[in-house]
């Protein structure tokens, strides 16, 4: 009988309570919350959980770690479909458990387990739907000493290591057996932490070819609102009233996501009093970019002229003579938010809170073309997606502009945790970021990865802030997810062929 099988009969089974405790902590160190030092001490307590268990025992107790995890920092669903929330939940449960269950249960797990829980992470950013990556250990990590290694490799580095530290805690309460493994775990992940902040103090970051005045407008209003035809006018008045606030001289004003939201021109040529019509906000929109001199950048919501069952959301830029002259569509859909897969099946849950048309989703390289130089662009959902803006510098993109709109949503989880994906998308590509909300957040992020200036929650504000248009690629922008993917592999490998020479 195996050493692992001995010790795995003579425990008992853990309280409950500290499975919780672990995806509680977790979910502490993610925005809005923000505790960073917090997850490092709930994957200590994971890996002391799983030790020396069998696979389903591991599977069980990742799964309830996950679902702790998972469902107070996506508490904000539940006003969307509390349905949802516990399938989402469920989901993010599963992706932990499997990660758990699948690395060697005996003293070689820790580095299985840093490789296994950075690829449960990848495949949730990618699966089902296009991935959802909320909620994740990266995120949690924006703010903490860590988040620089993102220039290297990208942010499956920076969970990486976060999983490493925990690993680091959970070896040295067990650095007193004088387990060859456990010292093994402490002196590897310590090696790996120098190395990494000595390559992120010397990878490349971009280098500065000008600067831009620039003023980013947020209309303000109440959150946990919903689309209507007049609320889509009261909301672009809210917006040109703000723009009344941006200071000249400037060269680029940036509006939100889809504030823009024009009702369809009626058949008759009656025109509905209150309501928001396409050539009336053109004809606006053309006036304000003459009036300040600048390149406007305001985001479209509508009905696709071509394709009445679908809709479009887009960014265009205006040239201070009203022409626009480049236009982007959102590449990466919100599934269940901007379309709905399964729908016949998915509308019995909520068929109150699921769009009507599902949104046509872009499919050009994330720029816009401007006299003010070259703009990286990732639309809201777009921006948790580390290879949206990597596509936007890899085409030449100099700042990246980030409009957004949270308005619908309960509380301000994913507005934070928006900040967060900002903040590290920054230090991935070496840019800055401008994200514009219309009720917030809306923040100017430099290269570093610093929140310079960050509006509050409805209110009408505009923020000027003079930023650097750079150019060159980071390592991570360069190189993207595969190296730490293949790594993470050979980790786990790694730590089964160590279990079985020990067995």
């Amino acid at each position: 009988m195996s050493t692992s099988n001995v010790e795995c009969g003579a425990r008992r089974p853990p309280p409950p309570a500290t499975l919780i405790l672990a995806g509680l902590l977790i979910a502490a160190s993610v925005p809005p919350w923000g505790w960073w030092p917090a997850a490092f001490v709930g994957i200590a307590l994971l890996d002391s959980m799983v030790a020396n268990r069998s696979a389903a025992s591991r599977l069980r107790r990742g799964m309830v770690v996950g679902a702790a995890w998972a469902l107070p920092s996506t508490l904000w669903v539940v006003d969307l479909s509390p349905p949802g929330w516990i399938l989402a939940a469920g989901l993010h449960a599963v992706g932990l458990g499997l990660a758990t269950a699948l690395v060697p249960a005996g003293r070689w797990r820790r580095p299985g387990l840093v490789g296994a829980i950075t690829l449960a992470e990848l495949v949730r950013w990618s699966v089902p739907f296009g991935g959802v990556p909320l909620a994740s250990i990266a995120l949690g990590q924006a703010g903490g000493p860590l988040a620089p290694v993102v220039r290297v490799a990208g942010p499956l580095l920076l969970v990486a290591l976060t999983v490493a530290v925990g690993m680091v805690l959970s070896a040295l309460f067990d650095a007193g057996k004088a387990d060859r493994s456990s010292l093994a775990t402490i002196g590897i992940a310590a090696s790996a932490l120098v190395i990494a902040g000595l390559l992120a103090a010397t990878a490349p970051t971009g280098r500065v070819v000008g600067e831009l005045d620039v003023a980013l407008v947020q209309g303000g209003g109440p959150q946990r609102t919903r689309a209507t035809p007049t609320g889509a006018a009261t909301v672009f008045a809210n917006q040109v009233e703000a723009n009344q606030q941006v200071r000249t001289p400037v060269d680029l004003v940036v509006w939100p996501e889809n504030v823009v939201n024009p009702v369809p021109e009626p058949a008759s040529g009656w025109r509905h009093e209150g309501r928001l019509y396409a050539d009336d906000a053109t004809a606006a929109l053309a006036t304000e970019a003459t009036r300040l001199d600048a390149v406007l950048v305001p985001g479209w919501f509508h009905r696709d002229a071509d394709d009445p069952t679908a809709n479009l959301n887009y960014q265009t830029a205006i040239e201070p003579d009203g022409s626009v002259v480049d236009r982007y569509d959102k590449v990466r859909t919100v599934p269940f938010g901007e379309y709905v897969p399964m729908r016949a099946l998915v509308q019995r849950l909520a068929p109150d809170m699921l769009p009507a048309r599902d949104l046509r989703p872009g499919t050009g390289p994330a720029i816009l073309d401007t006299s003010v130089g070259r703009l990286g662009i990732a639309i809201s959902w777009d921006v948790f997606f580390e290879h949206r803006t990597r596509d936007a510098v890899t085409n030449g993109g100099e700042v990246i502009v980030n409009p957004t709109n949270g308005a619908s949503y309960w509380l301000t989880q994913v507005q934070t945790q928006q900040v967060a994906a900002s903040r590290l998308r920054a230090l991935e590509t070496g840019r800055w970021v401008l994200q514009v909300a219309p009720t917030g957040f809306s923040a100017v992020i430099d290269p570093r990865g610093r929140v310079l200036q960050r509006t509050d929650v409805g209110e009408q504000a505009v923020l000027h802030h003079r930023v650097e248009r750079r150019q060159g690629l980071t390592w991570a922008s360069r190189m993207g997810t595969w190296p730490m993917a293949v790594l993470s592999l050979l980790a786990m490998a790694g730590a089964w062929t160590a279990s079985r020479r020990r067995t």
